[in-house]
């Protein structure tokens, strides 16, 4: 197979057939009174919600005008912070002790949402940050169906699966978890191969407003929601959803939906950073759970 033809398929098959197993995969962890604990819980996921839709993408627009972004790498930041969180949140929480419930259900209804409001804000900047009559811009219709098809399809059938079949369900959470972790790293040694003249530039470039934007975001995620009283666990699930993006959604989308490689770098090296930053996030974390109530509180 031709180098062309490889990259093509890897696009266009690969990508999105994989992100609708880990999509279909988060499914699998979901009942429908989950979805109910936005009423159960309103506060806890009401401040979630509120960083990770609003908060989020205005520290992501923030930094890519004051940082010194090319613009297709200003263009990345939006793409990571426009996504929801993904399995690997979820599985961060699981580690750090957290609600892991909360960090799921979070996950979940950040993904119904983005369906919509991805296409609306990614074409806005992409004109700001590409031109006015830049070739880059999306449909928005095609591309909320597109969206829907790698996000709300599969967990929709990944749920159906956890209430017919739900110790298979149950077997398969981790298998898929593990499964995205591996992709994920494989997708990024991928960009690498294909794009090695520019990856030391593209690491020089970016990983500065990486490391600022996931640090800043998950201290927004900590200090808010103790802010706001919520208990130790329900923290840390908030922290580790808002510093940790679904990047592998939005390479799909520079990679497939734009055809940009330099766009896929951003939440390519962001992986590369918050992975480093949730362990070390996750050592402080479990420990603060681990406090008598009174300590955790102050």
């Amino acid at each position: 197979m031709q180098g062309t033809e490889l990259v093509t398929l890897v696009n266009t098959q690969v990508v999105p057939i994989c992100i609708f197993l880990i999509m279909m995969g988060m499914g699998l962890s979901l009942v429908p009174n989950d979805f109910k604990r936005i009423l159960k819980y309103p506060k806890a996921v009401s401040v979630g919600l509120l960083n990770q839709l609003i908060l989020l993408p205005i520290i992501g627009f923030t930094l890519a005008n004051i940082m010194p972004l090319e613009p297709e790498y200003a263009v990345g930041v939006m793409l990571l912070v426009l996504c929801p969180g993904g399995t690997t949140s979820n599985m961060f929480s699981h580690i750090a002790k957290g609600d892991v419930a909360l960090s799921v259900t979070m996950t979940a209804v950040a993904s119904l949402i983005t369906v919509f409001t991805i296409p609306v804000v990614l074409n806005l900047s992409l004109v700001h940050f590409m031109g006015e009559g830049s070739q880059f811009q999306l449909p928005l219709i095609p591309t909320i169906i597109s969206l829907m098809g790698l996000t709300i399809v599969p967990i929709a059938i990944g749920m159906l699966i956890k209430s017919f079949a739900p110790r298979f369900a149950d077997s398969s959470q981790v298998l898929v978890s593990r499964f995205g972790i591996l992709f994920l790293t494989l997708l990024i040694i991928f960009l690498t191969y294909v794009q090695q003249d520019i990856v030391v530039s593209a690491f020089i470039a970016t990983g500065p407003v990486s490391l600022i934007l996931n640090i800043s975001t998950m201290a927004l995620g900590y200090y808010s929601s103790r802010w706001f009283g919520l208990n130790a666990a329900q923290t840390t699930s908030v922290t580790i959803e808002v510093g940790l993006q679904n990047s592998t959604l939005s390479m799909f989308m520079a990679l497939t939906l734009l055809a940009n490689y330099k766009m896929s770098f951003t939440p390519a090296i962001y992986t590369l950073v918050m992975l480093f930053t949730a362990g070390v996030l996750v050592r402080f974390l479990r420990a603060r759970v681990n406090l008598p109530a009174s300590q955790a509180q102050t």
